[in-house]
């Protein structure tokens, strides 16, 4: 179960509760047609952008959206890539992160029984003894920020070198996500709530 956000305008975001009040009216004609476009997308623009994005120069943005788009590249399944993306979230407790992922998870029909089972990953039936492996190194990366030379070997057993720069890769970059919204107070913008008025028409 994630944690919800008293979110609720700019588009029900309250200013308080992040550390800068969202931008209402953007500068620059290509964050205009951004607010636009996510408003119809989602009805209310996301308070990553509206807080932090909107007061940067616009390659700043698409800097962050490449990221997703990088992530289109990687050989390892999306599914195994939205896990560590999770995985690396919750233990930094980035709400706005937590929900996000499982809205896309959601929105690409992926299995939702691992997404909650997630923290039992050592136990559970659901995951494999590769995925375990995998999420051990990520774990320890991301609580520790070192590695032990046993945990990286276990992982190596099941991963190519490709695979491995692929999972270092998604654990540098969910952090860049996570810091941004911890450093400005921003929480979930609940948008597993929007997934699921979608799914019940």
């Amino acid at each position: 179960m994630i944690a919800q956000s008293s979110h609720t305008n700019i588009d029900k975001v309250n200013p308080a509760d992040t550390f800068l009040p969202p931008v209402e009216k953007p500068k620059t004609l290509l964050m205009k047609l951004v607010y636009y476009f996510m408003r119809r997308q989602f009805g209310k623009v996301m308070t990553p952008l509206s807080v932090h994005s909107a007061r940067l120069p616009n390659s700043f943005g698409l800097f962050y959206t490449k990221v997703g788009r990088l992530d289109k590249k990687l050989t390892l399944p999306p599914e195994t890539a939205m896990l560590v993306r999770e995985r690396v979230a919750r233990i930094n407790v980035c709400l706005f992160c937590i929900d996000a992922n499982r809205y896309y998870a959601i929105s690409k029909s992926m299995d939702m029984a691992r997404f909650n089972d997630l923290e039992q990953y050592r136990t559970s039936p659901l995951f494999t003894e590769a995925e375990r492996a995998m999420l051990d190194y990520v774990t320890e990366l991301t609580e520790d920020k070192k590695v032990d030379p046993d945990t990286f070997a276990r992982m190596r057993s099941y991963y190519s070198e490709r695979e491995i720069c692929e999972i270092v890769w998604l654990v540098a970059s969910e952090h860049l996500y996570n810091m941004t919204n911890i450093g400005l107070n921003i929480h979930s913008d609940m948008l597993c709530n929007i997934a699921a008025k979608k799914n019940q028409k």
